[in-house]
């Protein structure tokens, strides 16, 4: 997959990932160094947080990016976000929480609440239950959507394209980045601070000069007559470096990414297992908006939203407490039906015939998806699943290949809706016999992990796949 950057240059995204992750080990381990903390890098216990709704082929591309970036495989953990920031507000002091009564706790064992973990780009929802020994539960799976904080700015972009042209903000990325992000950076800044109750104008500071130069370089006039020519001319003024805002348009941004934050939160309280959730916990950078805690708390009346005090840092911190104590998430929910291929008799009620083939002299149907663990079944840390293949081959090997599908009934491995997410291959000595394998399956951590074992000469083959 290639990225590109706002001029439109691009460049292999996987060296993006992996050059920015190896900034921040580097940057972490000259710190130590000037500590003189004598700390080395294969001491470190490292954890990369990912949203929790990405797909299991994303999770393996962040661990494939730090690997790149010089972290070894043993010595790093991947965490899902609000999972991290769950196991952090787990330990905060009623001062520490926004919204709630002294005395207050998310300790108490049997606490059900939901963690929404606003980032720039998803929003990623979980539900968790308080179980005994400080561990957590997971009573709901994972969903979420788009309703980051860049959907609200790409609003803001859009709403400037309609007073100086499409043709001129992309003019503005490809001549001037360095203006088009500080751009961005100030709406970052302003849009925190916006209430339901501000009323006048909003004041953002803009590139003046850059947007003035380039409308009279492209459209033969400057920025103050685009204006005036724009929808929003009524609501906009211009004063020396500063754009002035209406509070009513400016709240009109947020207007899209609210309503589909609230219909996601909505979905997921109307299912059965979290109709007793009371409590609803704001994490991430684009939780700090007042909008969006406003928002949340005028919506569910019928749950306590909590804001814990520097909600951008929940999970950062609580990636800390993650690594220190892996097991703090007792059972998760399988994201998907997890299967394997193999080859059965063939039934003409049952298997499609494209899929037909005659093996040994049988006739058999090929490619059939072979259900090992179920979707949204509660998957305990560490569940074992135990398997037995057999298979005719004609080298001196086999492969053993995982499947995901989120259809309800996933009949063979080469739909549409199917997905590989590796394999295990089992050397064969012998490729004159029918070789039998024992296979293990180990689910509900951060990981799958597979291990086969030929039956025939004791032969053991492993190998993990990042899951959460």
């Amino acid at each position: 997959m290639m990225l590109e950057d706002i001029t439109g240059k691009s460049i292999n995204a996987l060296d993006v990932f992996a050059l920015s992750i190896e900034a921040l080990k580097n940057h972490l381990i000259a710190a130590l160094e000037t500590q003189g903390t004598g700390v080395k890098p294969s001491e470190i216990q490292w954890v990369l947080t990912v949203p929790a709704i990405w797909t299991d082929n994303a999770k393996q591309f962040m661990r494939k990016s730090a690997e790149m970036a010089g972290i070894l495989k043993n010595c790093l953990l991947i965490s899902l976000e609000p999972e991290a920031a769950s196991i952090y507000c787990q330990y905060l002091h009623t001062e520490k929480l926004s919204g709630i009564e002294s005395g207050f706790t998310m300790a108490n064992v049997g606490t059900k609440y939901m963690v929404v973990d606003l980032g720039g780009g998803t929003a990623d929802i979980t539900v968790h239950e308080k179980l005994v020994g400080d561990n957590l539960k997971e009573i709901c799976r994972a969903s979420g959507g788009d309703c980051g904080g860049t959907a609200v700015d790409a609003a803001f972009i859009q709403m400037l394209a309609k007073i100086v042209g499409a043709p001129l903000v992309n003019s503005l990325k490809q001549e001037e980045p360095t203006a088009y992000l500080d751009l961005l950076r100030e709406f970052e800044t302003v849009k925190r601070t916006v209430t339901s109750s501000k009323s006048g104008k909003i004041n953002m500071a803009i590139p003046y000069a850059t947007l003035d130069s380039l409308c009279k370089k492209h459209l033969g006039e400057d920025l103050f007559s685009s204006l005036l020519s724009s929808p929003y001319a009524p609501s906009i003024a211009l004063r020396g470096d500063k754009m002035r805002i209406d509070a009513d348009l400016f709240r009109s941004f947020f207007g899209k990414t609210i309503k589909n934050l609230l219909q996601l939160v909505n979905e997921v309280l109307e299912q059965k297992q979290a109709r007793s959730v009371v409590q609803i916990l704001l994490v991430g950078g684009f939780s700090e908006c007042s909008l969006i805690q406003e928002a949340m708390k005028t919506e569910f009346t019928k749950c306590r939203v909590v804001v814990p005090k520097e909600c951008g840092l929940a999970v950062l911190q609580g990636a800390v407490l993650f690594g220190h104590k892996p097991s703090f998430i007792a059972s998760r929910i399988s994201r998907f039906n997890y299967g394997m291929a193999m080859t059965r008799p063939f039934d003409p009620d049952i298997h499609d015939e494209k899929h037909k083939i005659v093996l040994g002299g049988e006739v058999k149907c090929n490619n059939v998806f072979d259900l090992i663990m179920k979707k949204d079944e509660h998957v305990s840390a560490g569940t074992v699943v135990k398997k037995k293949y057999s298979s005719h081959v004609s080298h001196n090997k086999f492969a053993l290949k995982v499947f995901v599908s989120e259809s309800s009934c996933p009949m063979y491995v080469v739909d549409d809706d199917c997905t590989c997410l590796g394999g295990v291959t089992v050397r064969i000595t012998d490729s004159s016999i029918k070789h039998k394998c024992d296979v293990e399956l180990v689910f509900g951590n951060t990981e799958l992990s597979i291990k086969a074992k030929d039956t025939d000469t004791g032969n053991v083959f492993e190998a993990i796949f990042d899951l959460i």
